[in-house]
């Protein structure tokens, strides 16, 4: 794999990973539907995943970075598919499940199935990278800058997580969040 196309491999999923995040976002502002602990940590999954995809980009492709990518999708994983178990139940206060759905599936349905496709893609990724030093040096291969789309990518993604931080910020204060959470609390305790 080329280092060229190793980048906008990486730029390719920290877009889709900034969309997913911009799509929860933009739900939690259009529809006043603030997201639940659960939802939070999963955004944090994708946040996680995403900043190995950055590191990427930036620094050039490591297993390190990969290992982040991996990190952040399988504890994603794990906390859609509680969330999953949680709403299947038939004891379940939520009834048919906690929050929007699209195209049918909960967000959180989506999450676990997103956060198996980016553990899928990174070791695809791993697999056809012949890069890697075997010597234990783990030097990342960094001929290629990062310009355009992968630029744009970060960018984004930056922005992104910097305000879904602001707005769990704002949600959550500094304490633990509400499991059902109606109000900004930080903006109703000014």
């Amino acid at each position: 794999m080329t280092d060229s196309l190793a980048k906008t491999l990486n730029a390719l999923g920290l877009l889709a990973i900034t969309i997913v995040l911009t799509f929860a976002f933009a739900d939690q502002l259009a529809k006043d539907d603030l997201p639940c602990p659960l939802c939070l940590l999963q955004r944090a999954g994708f946040a996680l995943a995403g900043f190995g995809l950055a590191m990427n980009i930036l620094q050039g492709q490591r297993a390190r970075h990969f290992a982040l990518v991996i990190l952040g999708a399988v504890t994603g994983f794990m906390v859609s598919v509680r969330q999953i178990f949680l709403h299947i139940a038939p004891s379940s206060p939520y009834g048919s499940g906690y929050g929007d759905t699209f195209m049918g599936l909960h967000f959180y349905t989506w999450a676990a199935l997103l956060f198996g496709l980016i553990i899928i893609g990174s070791a695809l990724m791993m697999i056809f990278d012949n890069g890697y030093k075997t010597d234990g040096t783990d030097k990342a291969r960094n001929t290629v800058r990062p310009t355009g789309l992968a630029l744009f990518a970060f960018g984004a993604f930056s922005l992104l997580v910097i305000a879904n931080a602001g707005s769990t910020l704002l949600e959550c204060e500094l304490g633990l969040c509400a499991d059902n959470p109606t109000a900004y609390e930080m903006l109703e305790n000014s």
